[in-house]
């Protein structure tokens, strides 16, 4: 479908800086600007953003761990384009994918690629096409910690394991002495959190415990949690909550998530240093990756058992997913203008300021020719 380019008019976002961003919490409102109907081309903070035809409001669903970002990326979007108001829930990658394939919403986001059944499904709302997955943000899993005393924090993949499993229940345990000489460990339970919905960041999570230590992490895997005790919390932000609360607990979530006073762990990968979860981490970790999708789909494989220098394991990388053909006429103009900032290199350029990575050149700019495609 063949945009038409409107007059284009300046509007200065000077004032919004990445610290704006970095205002925006997980359950903040989206800030848009008035509806004028009309469509603007206009300079955001270190570039251009096209908005075309795009008007309307634009529903979307899905990934918590992305939330942050989303939150940032709506508020450059629809600062630039006045026309558009962009309601992004953050349910959870399962809901979004449900949602999504229910035609409920234009596009959601997922931290896990899309199952065949999915694909079926999305074949159904997409006429004529069907739901594709392209990889927008990249981010470390933080295993993050509220200890009492403790500040600094190693495991590796077995300890982890077996602490989120039930099987090692006290932070003095000897198996994580072993791990963390020269810091005194409290006689203290253990209380591990855990996601209660269906969530892509424990897929992600639970694929790596069993990349790393099968031995030690025996459960299948997925987007429910499978294994017995702990506490459940909703979302990402809802685990944060909870391990901040107790000490004692840990929990894992995104790195975006974990602040104001948790600790998060260093992992042992077995390479020449433990590694913290960070932004440069996570981008090496994803450089690796193979896509393995087919056609206009850009699902990627990830090594979730690395062991290169600096490289952080425990990283996930949240898909938009769209259809490729069929999209809804009323929503795409808005939905190609929205994904095609993201993947822009001022979408991506911000995301490293709000403790993201950004997708590797050579996998985003497959994904910037995509959405130029979606019709």
């Amino acid at each position: 479908m063949k945009l038409q380019r409107m007059n284009r008019r300046a509007l200065s976002l000077g004032a919004l800086a990445v610290s704006g961003a970095l205002a925006l919490t997980a359950c903040g409102s989206d800030d848009t600007g008035s509806s004028s109907g009309s469509s603007s081309s206009a300079t955001a903070a270190s570039g251009s953003i096209k908005c075309d035809d795009a008007k309307g409001q634009l529903l979307a669903d899905g990934s918590s761990a992305q939330k942050n970002a989303i939150d940032a990326w709506v508020k450059n979007f629809t600062q630039a384009c006045s026309g558009v108001q962009v309601n992004y829930k953050g349910s959870g990658s399962g809901a979004g994918v449900t949602a999504f394939t229910q035609g409920q919403v234009a596009f959601a986001g997922s931290d896990s690629a899309l199952k065949p059944d999915a694909v079926a499904a999305s074949k159904s709302v997409c006429t004529g096409g069907q739901g594709i997955d392209l990889p927008m943000v990249a981010g470390p899993i933080a295993v993050a910690f509220n200890i009492s005393g403790v500040d600094s924090l190693t495991l590796d993949a077995a300890t982890i394991a077996k602490i989120f499993d039930g099987k090692i229940t006290n932070w003095n345990d000897k198996a994580i002495a072993a791990l963390n000489a020269g810091v005194t460990l409290p006689d203290l339970k253990i209380q591990p959190y855990h996601r209660s919905d269906e969530s892509g960041t424990t897929d992600n999570f639970t694929k790596y415990l069993i990349a790393a230590t099968p031995d030690n992490w025996k459960y299948s895997g997925g987007k429910a949690w499978q294994a017995k005790g702990g506490q459940a919390a909703a979302g990402s932000s809802g685990v944060a909550q909870g391990v901040k609360q107790t000490n004692g607990a840990i929990g894992y979530m995104e790195l975006s998530y974990a602040k104001d006073g948790l600790g998060t762990v260093a992992v042992n990968t077995g390479a020449s240093a433990p590694v913290k979860p960070s932004s440069d981490g996570a981008t090496k970790a994803v450089a690796a990756a193979q896509v393995v999708g087919t056609g206009s789909d850009l699902s990627l494989k990830l090594d979730y058992n690395t062991k290169a220098d600096g490289a952080y394991p425990l990283t996930l990388v949240t898909y938009e997913i769209a259809c490729d053909k069929g999209n809804k006429a009323a929503t795409l103009p808005a939905t190609k203008a929205f994904l095609r900032y993201i993947a822009s290199e001022d979408g991506q350029g911000i995301l490293s300021g709000i403790d993201y990575a950004p997708i590797p050149d050579a996998i985003i700019s497959k994904v910037r020719t995509t959405v130029e495609g979606l019709s």
